[in-house]
């Protein structure tokens, strides 16, 4: 793990149990950021970005710690293993750090609800993994910390208080309530999307910038190998006109996206964490429902479920109704 020291401002890197306290930004990318290459050089304090750099390391600095890790600036991106291997340790490095200053650069003290920091898709696990967040806005003024803001943040976020107060508790919660919070967010590059809730599902897998939406795929045969949660499979194509219908909030389950096509058929994977929306209250019957774990296979699925005509009813339902069915639309060729 490379790290900047706040005294001298160079890198240093450390090794498992020699890794010192420190602090972690969490921040939105924007223009003139400085880089790793350009943390060695003079001239990076005439950069766009060195503001934020600057205000984090002074802020560490008051916080009593000697290190601060900037993803801008502690990775060498040029070397694709080591981006590699930060993306799939950075869910850690979050929950490990002492405290994670959340830089809000675009909000001015009370309008915290309308940061983009909100809709980004690498926030998502900078605001679950750390149990002390400290909020600052464009100004660098403290607007709280995560445990005074948390129903604020929850209400926002759709992230129960419990998850936000101890990230382990994420581990109870379904597949779809997971993918529910990352429904809404985005990402600059499309594989970043499932590369950045690596970490929310616990789970690691190689990076292949330019594989498109096999990224999340991927992600989704993952997630497979370590639950037989069927809310993976209870995402929903909606019609783009009816986005915004709170009608559709208790609809579950996929439907074709062309009902009126014979030669249009669906993967049993969803194509992104959109899929999954309004599916935040699906959770799974309890594990000694099931009769056989689901897996992912050469010739394709292989699950266990039960057939109602052309359903093939999941093993979940709506949070608090256990007599909710939620089904998958067959199709036989």
């Amino acid at each position: 793990m490379r790290l900047l020291n706040v005294q001298s401002m160079k890198l240093e890197e450390y090794f498992g149990s020699q890794i010192p306290r420190y602090a972690i930004l969490s921040h939105c990318w924007g223009s003139g950021e400085v880089t790793f290459e350009d943390i060695n050089r003079p001239s990076w304090h005439e950069k766009e970005g060195a503001k934020k750099v600057k205000l984090a390391t002074q802020q560490a600095k008051k916080e009593g710690l000697e290190h601060i890790w900037i993803d801008t600036c502690c990775i060498d991106k040029s070397s694709s293993a080591e981006l590699s291997e930060a993306i799939n340790s950075m869910y850690a490095w979050y929950e490990h750090a002492v405290v994670c200053f959340a830089y809000l650069e675009d909000i001015i003290f009370e309008d915290i609800e309308n940061s983009k920091w909100f809709t980004r898709g690498w926030t998502l696990q900078e605001m679950v993994a750390p149990t002390n967040i400290m909020f600052f806005d464009k100004r660098w003024i403290l607007l709280g910390t995560k445990i005074e803001l948390v129903g604020h943040l929850s209400r926002i976020t759709s992230i129960s208080e419990d998850v936000l107060l101890d990230p382990s508790r994420r581990h109870n919660s379904s597949v779809a309530r997971k993918m529910s919070w990352a429904s809404t967010r985005e990402t600059t590059r499309m594989e970043d999307m499932a590369y950045s809730l690596l970490g929310i599902f616990n789970v690691n897998m190689p990076l292949l910038y330019g594989e498109g939406k096999r990224a999340f795929a991927r992600l989704q045969e993952e997630i497979l190998k370590e639950t037989d949660d069927h809310s993976l499979f209870a995402w929903i194509i909606y019609p783009t006109s009816n986005r915004n219908n709170p009608d559709l909030e208790n609809a579950c389950g996929s439907v074709p996206s062309a009902p009126n096509s014979e030669q249009s058929f669906l993967s049993i994977l969803a194509e992104s964490p959109a899929n999954f929306r309004y599916t935040g209250k699906v959770v799974p019957y309890p594990s000694g429902s099931r009769s056989h774990p689901c897996s992912m296979t050469s010739r394709g699925l292989s699950i266990d479920v039960r057939l109602r005509g052309d359903i093939a009813a999941l093993e979940c339902h709506q949070e608090n109704d256990l007599s909710s069915s939620i089904g998958i639309d067959i199709v036989y060729v």
